[in-house]
């Protein structure tokens, strides 16, 4: 692709490319901590799923045939084949596109200088690396580093989209080699990102799909204040998708040490409460039930009883208010939820 060919095809992407993008307003969190190691225990449980993000974009005019008619603004579950014109291809899977159109795509990124066209681009390829064959493309193109290099973009809704693409690149386990590197980077912009916003909620998504399995976990051991403290401030959303990260951690026997001694906040226990929506109650339990599953010698449970505001204090200690809570939530109308508090009492 030669350098004249960039400005016409880029002003094609700013005519035909939509966006979703949102943001907050709100405040920053408060730094994470770090902490010691004892002896680690074992014990099993279950951990989230990865998921992929889709983007539907605002209404344009899609010219038959054309590269952006074939990726741009997918539902990439579920395609609407009966919207395609005769002879057209607009609803065509991103999986179909070929390595020459994301080659394309990933120079457009980083010669525009809207960041309208960046967003909108950021989103073509957030939908195409949905698909395998084009994380492949897009790591075997140097591509991740590309759309990573967009996480500290100035405008909002071009770091919310690389998010969703990186998210999607996530779901390749090749992928996630290059991928952690930004692990700090994004832990950043959870803390520093207005609470409840789009970012925020991004960002959590990303930590999930590289949280899945144990190999990458160690890099998020000093994050376990901050996903606590998103508990007890944020909405029902963020609090869902900072629990899956939590339950991703928490059962993993390595990273039980690092949990249990992360500063805690008090108010996380008053979460066990039969208001608390039963999307957020049912993964706080399955957390709950990592945590209980755990068993620290006398001499770690001495020690972490002298840790002021740690986990262990506030959730597994006898001094906790964790059980009476527990007990009330055996009438819970939610069956599940009972089931649940029952395997943790038992």
């Amino acid at each position: 692709m030669g350098d004249g060919s960039v400005i016409p095809r880029l002003g094609n992407m700013k005519a035909l490319l939509g966006i979703v993008a949102g943001a907050g307003a709100s405040y920053g969190l408060y730094k994470l901590i770090s902490g010691g190691s004892f002896k680690r225990n074992k014990k099993s449980a279950t951990s989230e799923s990865p998921s992929v993000r889709s983007n539907q974009p605002s209404e344009v005019t899609l010219q038959p045939g054309s590269l952006l008619a074939k990726v741009s603004g997918l539902d990439v579950v579920c395609p609407r084949p009966t919207d395609v014109a005769s002879g057209g291809i607009i609803h065509q899977s991103p999986g179909n596109l070929e390595p020459q159109h994301l080659k394309m795509l990933l120079s457009c990124l980083q010669t525009s200088n809207n960041s309208s066209d960046r967003c909108r681009i950021m989103v073509t390829l957030g939908n195409a690396a949905a698909f395998t064959v084009n994380q492949n493309l897009i790591r075997e193109f140097e591509g991740i580093p590309v759309i990573a290099g967009f996480l500290s973009d100035p405008a909002a809704e071009v770091r919310v989209q690389t998010l969703n693409a990186l998210n999607n690149l996530c779901m390749n386990i090749q992928n996630q080699e290059q991928l952690k590197v930004y692990v700090p980077q994004v832990l950043e912009l959870i803390e520093m990102s207005p609470v409840n916003s789009d970012l925020q909620l991004g960002a959590l998504r990303l930590l999930t799909n590289l949280s899945v399995t144990d190999k990458h976990q160690h890099l998020l051991k000093e994050s376990i204040t901050l996903l606590l403290s998103l508990l007890v401030v944020s909405n029902e959303a963020l609090q869902v998708q900072a629990l899956r990260v939590l339950v991703n951690l928490s059962s993993n026997p390595d990273m039980m040490d690092d949990i249990v001694q992360a500063q805690a906040p008090a108010s996380v226990v008053l979460l066990f409460d039969a208001r608390t929506a039963s999307t957020v109650l049912l993964r706080l339990l399955t957390f709950a039930g990592n945590l209980q599953a755990w068993r620290p010698s006398a001499q770690v449970a001495d020690e972490l009883r002298r840790k002021q505001d740690c986990l262990f204090r506030v959730m597994l200690d006898e001094s906790s208010q964790l059980h009476s809570r527990l007990v009330q939530l055996l009438s819970h109308p939610d069956g599940e939820i009972q089931a649940q508090v029952a395997r943790i009492l038992t």
